[in-house]
């Protein structure tokens, strides 16, 4: 069952699209603003989002371009704005259809189904080296068949450097990748967490190379 997260600030009409999902075949979750939905990216892979782009606290353009930074689920817009420009601008950000207020349920259904269609709900990314599994949909690395416990900022910093395979990537570009939007530290934070998360992959840290005076690399 495809799992889609709802995103509006308006209860309503996060009430009416959770139902439409659910009668779909959907399961469904639900935030009001971008912030909301982007620490629950984080912790969980969704096969769509839908996501208003008038919201509090943070923008819908703005939270998809993170949401794109952290998985590469597809989003639907909505708005009450239907000029070109920001259309474009939805599309420039990453998202994957545009539907303008007032919307009809049963439309939105249809492009729900169009997207998933495409392989996004299909597919589960799996990176494999040797006996390190990272499940980059399931956000889940399994040493030798173990599950490793790796905080969620040590899985977000696995993956970009897993998806890097053998490319030297400065600490600075860590940081903008894998920090992003919420970073207020140094790039030693960078430095500190590779030391954690070498030591929790056991036998297979020293597939995390340091490269002397600019960062790391994974090797494959």
């Amino acid at each position: 069952m495809a799992k889609i997260l709802i995103v509006d600030d308006e209860e309503h009409i996060r009430e009416v699209v959770s139902e439409y999902c659910r009668i779909s075949g959907y399961d469904t979750e639900e935030a009001s603003d971008g912030l909301e939905a982007i620490e629950m990216i984080r912790k969980t892979h969704y096969d769509c989002v839908i996501l208003d782009i008038m919201m509090p606290r943070l923008d819908g353009y703005t939270a998809c371009r993170e949401i794109k930074k952290i998985d590469r689920v597809p989003v639907i817009m909505l708005s009450a704005r239907q000029e070109e420009y920001d259309k474009l601008l939805g599309f420039e950000v990453g998202v994957d259809d545009y539907v303008v207020k007032p919307f009809s349920p049963r439309e939105l259904m249809a492009r729900v189904k169009v997207v998933l269609a495409r392989g996004s709900y299909q597919e589960t990314k799996l990176l494999k080296f040797d006996g390190l599994e990272i499940d980059v949909s399931g956000r889940s690395v399994k040493v030798d068949g173990q599950q490793a416990a790796l905080t969620p900022k040590e899985i977000d910093l696995l993956i970009f450097l897993a998806s890097h395979p053998n490319v030297a990537l400065s600490r600075q570009r860590l940081l903008e990748e894998v920090w992003n939007y919420d970073y207020y530290g140094d790039d030693r934070t960078v430095d500190t967490h590779i030391k954690m998360l070498r030591h929790n992959l056991g036998r297979y840290r020293e597939k995390i190379v340091t490269v002397r005076g600019m960062g790391y690399k994974f090797e494959a």
